[in-house]
């Protein structure tokens, strides 16, 4: 019996290419993107589970409340750690990560004592030896056991190993920035981080052991600069935890800190103040609102764009379902004398039920086999937008047994009704003629279309709202001149010759302006923020401070990066005053309550005098509140120089600039890059969702017209005769194709109904991360159903000219 309702499939399909392509191309194109989706999922939900007792590790993350907002952050002092671990028994190991390159961390230039050429690394952190202890790596030389305990010792991973070294590389030194006192010892050789680990782009891991980046750091409540990991006892209640965490952090060390350098307290911020275990395998996707230490922090997710993706994958699905389902019953005229002869000679609703279901599975099981194609094919490209290197898990026993399982599911759930529909007409009725098919399942399928067509809209908003998005972060005024702006990596080398090169590059005819500071607008690779407390000076011991930034520049900072100065003026290197002096923004000011700024005096560490006021300028992150108080002082910070040009021939100046280089370090590769595109690069994950989700919505869109156009085909196929009539009583062929098109164009009129609300809803929501966004505009919902109006009627209109055209004698020959 199977065999010959797979032998009836088959010649069925056979005899309906045009329809079965249709069908199946859907149910491909459909399963491929679900595929593709599925593996990105899989791949962002499996991040850390690898590590041995992964559900025992947590990260801690401090939560206060200042002015009613609620604040988060990883940043921790030195000695919460250590302490800590030795006051609660719950917990096994606890560690610390630096990776702050105010510190050291980021980007270095390395030499070794095999080769002499410096070269610019990045991905170097400071780590405790515990960490080695909480996440477990593969080694490929050396033991991880007592490998960081001693000071100026470093791990590396397996590709820097190759890079650097030939063979075993354990026991030889590395050299940082050019200084052969800063040299690491190397004790073992890792594998590459895992793509799907929160420590994935580190390949340097230097020890803490002797490391302070300032002296008494290490015993310091009041200094927080690291992240903090703990791993816990099994059935340990985390809850509770947490509480004593915060009273023994607070009440024993931070409380008697403040009141023993003779700070006050703030009363909000001190009752409101707790602190957080976050499980490891949540830091992922669960870290919004959490500032991280991380240097770069664009490999987070957020399990937003999981929903997202998820509900994009689904609504494709069913999309390709729909279509499965209104072709077939619109066939129905075609299936129905089928159907009545079948039942005649003695057939049973049950074996037809039987027979069309096989049709279903049989369209699903090629649909499968296609589907993989597509992926496979797709794969690269979805990588490249995704930002990721996802592979399909070919050797997983899973995958292929849950893949025909999920294909044969569809299959299933798409054949269901077609095959109650067909199988329920009745024999006499078919064999007579007087078969009515309109009330019985038109309503039916018209909702399917509106629904498919409504989900493809939603998805055209979607891409319309983060296109704007995307435009209104990379081109509003930011306060500052990000363009034409070339910065100089890896300068700290250069043992002392920072200034003199500075000068040589300003003697270039096209170079306008050049700056040594670490310190940029742009938070790109290298960059450093330094963040502190300020008071008005003689305040200290009466308020609480406000948070603010504190960068060390030069006289040319604000020319170089064309930021404004309202009141006061620049430094001048020539008035020994400076030294002590301090250009502010005017949200400092503002948060100060100083009233006249010039000549004021606020205190951090030192006593500074406000000598110029800047316009606020944008330095964050535009999704989080990016203008934040800042103070500029003189100072040295001589990792990277920034180089402003007025030039259209960029190729020839970057020659000058290299040339220049080059003279004062042959050693050393000149390594740049533009303040503008490292600018950009902050926003590269709303640029994927972009990416993204317009290819979704081509596909979904792309699926949503197979299917019209298969129905559309099968209604004017039905209509043939009647049109040849109409035709013969005078119509003219723009009133037919309107009489084809525009009970089509109504269901899309009422998709568009649907759908606005909805998408206004969905992009309203997405919009909400953004501290600085677009306004959702009428001509968005204007231009998606424009859109969606024409490809609708441009999917109609072939199949209303085609019968349009028709010569009447030929439709009506027959009868």
């Amino acid at each position: 019996m199977l065999k010959n309702n797979i032998k009836i499939a088959w010649r069925n399909l056979k005899n309906q290419k045009f329809f079965s392509f249709i069908k199946i191309g859907g149910f491909a194109f459909s399963m491929a993107i679900c595929l593709l989706i599925v593996l990105y999922i899989k791949h962002e939900l499996s991040y850390d589970k690898f590590y041995q007792d992964s559900d025992q590790v947590f990260r801690v993350v401090g939560v206060v409340t200042r002015d009613n907002v609620i604040q988060k952050g990883v940043s921790m002092p030195a000695p919460a750690a250590p302490q800590l671990k030795e006051e609660f028994p719950e917990i096994i190991s606890a560690g610390r990560v630096l990776s702050n390159p105010l510190f050291g961390a980021g980007s270095n230039q390395v030499t070794t004592n095999e080769n002499p050429e410096l070269l610019s690394e990045e991905g170097f952190c400071f780590i405790d030896q515990a960490i080695l202890d909480i996440f477990p790596m593969e080694t490929v030389y050396g033991s991880l056991n007592h490998a960081l305990e001693n000071p100026n010792t470093i791990i590396i991973t397996k590709s820097k190993a190759e890079k650097l070294f030939k063979g075993d590389p354990t026991g030889k030194t590395i050299y940082l920035n050019n200084d052969k006192s800063n040299s690491y010892a190397i004790t073992a050789v890792i594998e590459d981080i895992p793509t799907n680990s929160n420590f994935y782009g580190f390949d340097y891991f230097m020890t803490l052991s002797g490391h302070e980046p300032y002296p008494g750091e290490k015993l310091n409540w009041l200094a927080s600069n690291y992240s903090t990991y703990f791993k816990v006892k099994k059935e340990t209640n985390i809850t509770s935890l947490e509480k004593k965490i915060t009273r023994s952090y607070i009440d024993d060390h931070y409380g008697p800190a403040l009141k023993q350098a003779g700070m006050p307290i703030n009363k909000e911020i001190w009752n409101s103040a707790k602190m957080t275990l976050q499980p490891l395998t949540d830091i992922h996707l669960h870290s919004k609102g959490i500032r991280d230490n991380k240097i770069e922090n664009q490999n987070r997710g957020d399990i937003q764009m999981i929903y997202i993706f998820g509900g994009i994958a689904l609504f494709i699905l069913i999309i390709a379902i729909i279509n499965f389902i209104n072709l077939s019953t619109a066939n129905a005229a075609t299936r129905a004398k089928e159907v009545g002869v079948r039942k005649t000679i003695g057939s049973d609703r049950k074996s037809l039920i039987l027979q069309f279901i096989t049709e279903s599975l049989l369209y699903s099981v090629i649909s499968i086999l296609l589907a993989l194609i597509f992926a496979f094919l797709l794969l690269p490209y979805f990588n490249g937008i995704a930002g990721k290197n996802l592979l399909f898990p070919w050797t997983s026993w899973y995958f292929l047994p849950v893949l025909i399982t999920f294909g044969l599911f569809i299959g299933l759930i798409s054949g269901i009704y077609p095959a109650l529909f067909l199988s329920g007409f009745k024999p006499i009725s078919v064999l007579k003629g007087n078969l009515n098919l309109k009330s019985k399942n038109n309503w039916f399928r018209n909702g399917l279309v509106i629904f498919q067509f409504a989900t493809s809209i939603v998805l055209i908003i979607g891409t319309i709202v983060i296109n704007q998005q995307v435009k209104y972060l990379l081109n509003k005024d930011l306060g500052f001149d990000k363009e034409q702006v070339l910065v100089i990596q890896g300068t700290g080398t250069l043992e002392g010759q920072q200034k003199s090169l500075k000068e040589e590059l300003k003697n270039i005819s096209t170079v306008s302006s050049v700056s040594i500071t670490d310190f940029l607008p742009v938070m790109m690779d290298g960059a450093k923020r330094n963040g502190n407390a300020l008071w008005i000076d003689g305040k200290q011991n009466e308020e609480a401070g406000i948070g603010s930034q504190n960068w060390v520049v030069d006289a040319d900072y604000l020319p170089t990066f064309g930021i404004k100065l309202l009141e006061g003026r620049n430094f001048n290197m020539e008035m020994p005053t400076d030294s002590a002096a301090v250009v502010v923004n005017q949200r400092l000011v503002k948060e100060l309550g100083i009233k006249n700024p010039i000549g004021a005096k606020i205190r951090n560490f030192a006593t500074f005098t406000i000598i110029g006021v800047v316009e606020d300028f944008i330095f964050g992150n535009m999704k989080e509140d990016a203008v934040i108080p800042l103070a500029l002082r003189i100072g040295g910070s001589p990792n990277m120089i920034s180089v402003k040009l007025k030039t259209d021939n960029m190729e020839k100046t970057i020659s000058e600039i290299t040339k220049v280089w080059d003279s004062f370090s042959p050693h050393q590769k000149i390594q740049y890059s533009f303040l503008d595109e490292g600018f950009a690069s902050l926003y590269a994950d709303v640029q994927r969702t972009q990416s993204i989700v317009s290819t979704f919505a081509g596909f979904a869109i792309f699926i949503a017209c197979l299917g019209l156009f298969g129905l559309a085909a099968f209604v004017t196929q039905q209509r043939t005769k009647e049109i040849g009539i109409r035709k013969v009583l005078g119509a003219n062929l723009p009133g037919i194709v309107k009489l084809l098109s525009v009970d089509f164009i109504k269901l899309v009129f009422v998709a568009i109904l649907i759908a606005c609300p909805i998408g206004w809803w969905a992009m309203n929501t997405w919009l909400q991360d953004f501290s600085y966004r677009t306004n959702i505009q009428a001509w968005v919902f204007i231009l998606a159903g424009i859109l969606s109006l024409l490809i609708a009627f441009g999917t109609i209109c072939y199949h209303a000219l085609k019968i349009a055209r028709i010569n009447p004698v030929n439709s009506l020959k027959n009868e």
